[in-house]
């Protein structure tokens, strides 16, 4: 039987490409927006009613576009050297150089405010290029090391995230967490409304949850329901989206769609012999990557970061402070997800939880971010039991790609889980 998608799929890529179309239209009529990378309070912007556009976003879009080669060949003729973290400098590069023929539809028009957490050395400086060219204001969110780290952090975040993450570096984030609304004030002409934000901030908790409900269908699954090509988008283009009616509703709906695929027996494979798991953003020049291994060996890759992040990293208990808790949902949000000791933790529970037979590590060795915890990775998940192959490439720079070598190494790598 050939797969279907699911029908809710297309329906999340449409919005989201709908509503960057439409942004153009939004600032000719008094709109302004910020440009932001994903680990910063996009809360706020939104309790504003300020359209976000997400700097990891757009260059995923554009590497999708296949405009990445182009784009990054354009930023060396620019000055910018080779090793910066394409994943974050590529929306910027392409901002700057501005040429409408070579950006997705059309580009971007200007920002009224730029935001960046300072997660790595080249940050500041790309934003800050970025927002001499709009004329706008940077906002830089600082990202201290805790004094400790301590272990099965998805637990204690959602609870006790105060001893998690430390009262001084809570209170200077949600400093600047303040300091950020009362430019987004500014910007706007509005007031922000804290008692609105509070309700703002509990859909957001309703929204992630439900992604955990869908989450821990899927793992628990007989058969992998469905790919994590479209897991990705509908799970990140709701949380770009986040706390609006239109993300918990799409929410609800990929629940319930995942369910109904689970009760009705229907899989990505029909006979599944190996689950695999994706370690790293995704591949956005080459998503077809993710379905090559399915017809010929039964495997499937059952696993992406995006949707157990929803829950595990999004979920931030109030306790009837709603800033605070903001501050402790971004506090450690890309460190998290990327460095040790807290990624190689979290996956091995969650290779655990989803049965995993085969990790796939995407290693962006330009990349710090995204590209230092790799080994640590490593080393926990084959100590777990799960093997393990390690693909040197990037997520958006499609010149370092070389995909019969990467489709190679992952047969080798399924051949073995398979002979076991």
């Amino acid at each position: 039987m050939t797969y279907q998608p699911l029908p809710i799929s297309a329906e999340a890529m449409a919005h989201q490409r709908d509503w960057a179309k439409s942004l153009r239209a939004q600032i000719a009529g008094g709109a302004k927006f910020a440009f932001v990378n994903a680990d910063t309070p996009h809360e706020i912007f939104h309790a504003m009613d300020m359209p976000v556009v997400v700097n990891q976003w757009w260059s995923s879009v554009i590497a999708a576009k296949q405009l990445s080669t182009w784009t990054l060949d354009r930023g060396a003729e620019m000055g910018f050297h080779d090793s910066l973290a394409k994943y974050s400098a590529m929306g910027v590069i392409s901002a700057l150089d501005g040429d409408p023929g070579k950006q997705p539809w059309g580009g971007l028009p200007d920002p009224a405010i730029l935001c960046a957490r300072q997660s790595s050395d080249d940050q500041q400086r790309l934003f800050q290029l970025y927002a001499d060219k709009a004329g706008a204001p940077l906002a830089l969110l600082h990202a201290p090391a805790p004094a400790e780290n301590l272990p099965r952090w998805w637990e204690r975040a959602r609870d006790d995230w105060e001893a998690l993450y430390g009262t001084a570096r809570l209170d200077l984030m949600q400093a600047q967490i303040e300091e950020l609304i009362a430019q987004v004030e500014g910007i706007t002409g509005r007031a922000f409304d804290r008692d609105g934000f509070g309700a703002y901030m509990e859909r957001i908790e309703q929204q992630e949850l439900i992604f955990e409900e869908a989450s821990q269908m899927i793992a628990a699954a007989e058969r992998m329901p469905v790919r994590i090509g479209e897991q990705i988008p509908n799970v990140m283009i709701p949380q770009w989206h986040r706390g609006s009616d239109w993300a918990v509703a799409h929410a609800e709906r990929f629940r319930d769609a995942v369910a109904d695929r689970i009760a009705q027996g229907g899989a990505v494979v029909e006979n599944e012999r190996v689950r695999m798991m994706w370690i790293g953003a995704g591949l956005w020049f080459d998503t077809k990557f993710y379905t090559a291994f399915e017809e010929e060996f039964g495997a499937v890759f059952a696993w992406s970061m995006y949707l157990p992040f929803a829950a595990d990293g999004y979920i931030r208990r109030s306790k009837g402070d709603y800033l605070r808790a903001l501050a402790a949902r971004v506090v450690t949000m890309n460190e998290q997800l990327h460095q040790a000791p807290w990624a190689n933790e979290w996956l091995v529970k969650q290779a655990r939880d989803y049965r995993i037979d085969l990790a796939v590590v995407l290693v962006p060795e330009a990349d710090r971010p995204s590209g230092y915890c790799t080994n640590f990775i490593t080393e926990d998940l084959r100590a777990a039991g799960v093997e393990v192959v390690e693909i040197h490439a990037d997520m958006v720079d499609a010149r370092k790609w070389d995909g019969p070598a990467a489709k190679s190494a992952v047969t080798d790598g399924i051949r073995k889980v398979l002979d076991a």
